[in-house]
């Protein structure tokens, strides 16, 4: 069984809701009901797709939390929360924004740097501020139950790295290893917030489960909901030994896939464990990180509208470019060669040859076949190939193994060359026979990465689906039987095509980079008095030199001359600038900066500088009518 549904307790739900002025339910309906016919128009064909918002989630849910509650696997804590004064209330995590503790990215939130993609806790950031009034939070006292995961350390290890050590990817064991190696600590379970599942405790007005502890526990109620459609018994597939658990998710996602959900279901004792987690890293759209909230992503239904029956090109793109093992991106030039190149010179170019020439030849009908072309032997062996990456969840080697054997196809095609033998027709059958059960075969393998092309193809070749194992074994064409006329199974996609994806990324920058500076103008602060003004020592200064930061890619270490010193500055604009363009450069400094390490060197001072409409970093630099500005010369 396939499941999956929306998670919609998630704090950007409510923050899309405020930033629109309606309900997060409003929010959660609409993209629940955007996000299940995207799936279903790309093919993706979920047994159910459920969502959290539903009723029989929530029961599940407060039900799990109350038998872990009654066994005592909680702890009651009392903490500090940040709070927002002018606000009133508690803030979530995604409430929080401020300068990653990691790779110092402003605007990291109180969960994770979208930057770096490291986990976060809101204590950490540095200058905290509330996204809701833009004022620095506050410190108060609330109550919260906790899931003390040190109690699970142990079990984690020893099931994990111990007895998964060689079937799980590497990726998911070395970052499971990095938590356990920094020691498991407790996990508040419960929110301040008015939008989730309602803590089930009389004590707990006001309080939610946190959506980490109810998002996982979906996939449970989704198997029951499943179940109650289609009159089965949900509990065999949680209570039996015999199912295997497998979770596709991402790599934001391991630690609760594989940390924190186990540690729930061992607490709870009833249900089974995962059976592998084959998370895969980011992928990045043309070297940003991937934001929904900030609108960079190519939503399925916008390419649709763009891309009118192209699903399965973007299917085969992003298993090309799926990250696995690593971090990878997608570009629209990628996806624009990949399309040209692979799918339609390669795979449609092979079929379309085949089909031509077999309606040309033989008006559609198999030839027989009396050669001895080891090509009918070799094709055998993909099935195999195919399906063993398939099973070690390698779906870019297995793209991988199914387009090379297009190009065998192909490049049998080029050596043969039938069309030049139109004087030897048995030996025209053969070769035609040949490629004929290769398409054959290209239609069956197709299916888990084209399944649009598949069916098409299927259909083109007068085939039926069959079962994997059986394709190995079959004659894909018998002699005799009869082929459709062909159609074009891809066509090219134009430089426009790919320029007005670029502009539509180009504008969702520009909109960010204005909500950006809108928020900046109306943070909610209080008016500075001039006293406040003169507190600040802003001097000119001219950059000595400059080189990158070790293991900071954002970050270079300046040394800064203020006429009567030489500073050290470490400043993030190594993204904008090079080290060779700033030497020499004149510009602005706050000079009385409290000092503060970053990276391990202590900076003295902070360069001042904004950004020009296309979002590059421009320094503010001492404007004059030709006259010299020494450095070291008072602003202000």
């Amino acid at each position: 069984m396939f499941i999956g549904g929306s998670d919609e307790h998630g704090i950007p739900i409510t923050i899309r809701a405020k930033k629109e002025g309606v309900s997060p339910k409003d929010i959660a309906d609409r993209y629940h009901s955007l996000i299940k016919k995207s799936f279903e128009d790309f093919g993706i064909s979920f047994d159910y797709y459920s969502r959290t918002s539903d009723a029989l989630h929530k029961e599940t849910a407060s039900e799990f939390f109350t038998q872990l509650y009654q066994n005592q696997k909680f702890i009651e804590e009392t903490s500090d929360q940040f709070y927002d004064e002018l606000a009133g209330e508690f803030l979530a995590d995604r409430y929080i924004t401020g300068d990653c503790p990691k790779c110092n990215e402003p605007g990291a939130y109180g969960d994770q740097c979208e930057k770096c993609g490291s986990s976060l806790s809101p204590r950490e950031l540095l200058n905290p501020k509330s996204s809701l009034s833009g004022n620095k939070p506050i410190l108060k006292q609330t109550k919260h139950w906790y899931l003390p995961l040190e109690k699970y350390q142990d079990f984690l290890g020893d099931w994990m790295l111990k007895e998964h050590a060689h079937d799980w990817k590497t990726n998911v064991l070395g970052q499971v290893k990095s938590w356990l190696d920094d020691g498991l600590k407790p996990r508040a379970i419960t929110r301040d917030l008015d939008w989730g599942v309602p803590v089930p405790l009389a004590d707990a007005k006001g309080k939610v489960l946190y959506v980490w502890f109810d998002a996982p526990i979906g996939y449970i109620s989704a198997t029951k909901q499943w179940a109650e459609e289609k009159g089965e018994n949900w509990e065999p597939f949680w209570r039996d030994q015999n199912t295997e658990l497998i979770h596709f998710i991402g790599k934001d996602n391991i630690v609760f896939h594989c940390i924190v959900f186990p540690a729930m279901l061992k607490a709870q004792g009833s249900y089974i464990l995962p059976t592998s987690v084959p998370a895969n890293e980011f992928l990045n759209l043309e070297n940003q990180k991937i934001s929904t909230s900030r609108n960079w992503a190519v939503w399925l239904h916008e390419y649709l509208e763009d891309f009118k029956d192209k699903q399965d090109v973007l299917r085969f793109v992003l298993t090309a470019n799926m990250p696995e093992a690593k971090d990878n991106n997608f570009t629209w030039k990628d996806f624009q060669t990949k399309n040209n190149s692979e799918l339609v010179g390669i795979l449609g170019n092979f079929i379309n040859r085949v089909v031509v020439l077999t309606h040309k030849y033989y008006d559609g009908v198999v030839p027989s076949y009396s050669g001895n072309y080891p090509e009918l032997q070799e094709i055998k062996e993909f099935p195999k190939k195919i399906g063993e990456y398939l099973e070690k969840f390698e779906f870019r080697n297995a793209l991988g193994q199914f387009l090379n054997l297009a190009r065998l196809g192909n490049q049998f095609l080029q050596v043969q060359e039938p069309w030049k033998k139109t004087d030897s027709p048995k030996e025209v059958q053969d070769i035609m026979y040949v490629a004929l059960q290769i398409a054959g075969m290209l239609a069956q393998l197709s299916e888990p990465f084209l399944p649009f092309t598949s069916e098409k193809l299927l259909s083109m070749l007068g085939l039926s689906s069959i079962s994997w194992d059986e394709i190995a074994g079959t004659e894909m064409l018998p002699v005799g039987s009869k082929i459709n006329e062909g159609s074009l199974l891809f066509e090219k996609i134009e430089d426009k095509d790919i320029e007005f994806q670029l502009q539509k990324l180009e504008k969702s920058k520009q909109q960010n980079m204005q909500e950006s500076a809108a928020l900046n103008q109306d943070t909610g602060k209080e008016i500075c008095s001039f006293d406040d003004f003169q507190k600040l020592e802003l001097r000119v200064g001219k950059i000595l030199s400059a080189q990158k930061v070790e293991k900071a890619d954002r970050l270079l270490l300046l040394k800064v001359d203020l006429g009567n010193e030489t500073r050290t500055i470490v400043s993030g604009i190594a993204e904008s600038f090079s080290p060779e363009e700033v030497i020499g450069k004149q510009v602005m400094v706050l000079a009385n900066l409290a000092p503060r390490k970053i990276k391990g060197i202590e900076s003295q001072g902070m360069l001042l500088l904004t950004e020009d409409s296309t979002g590059k970093m421009v320094f503010m630099t001492p404007e004059n009518s030709g006259a010299e500005v020494l450095n070291g010369t008072e602003i202000g």
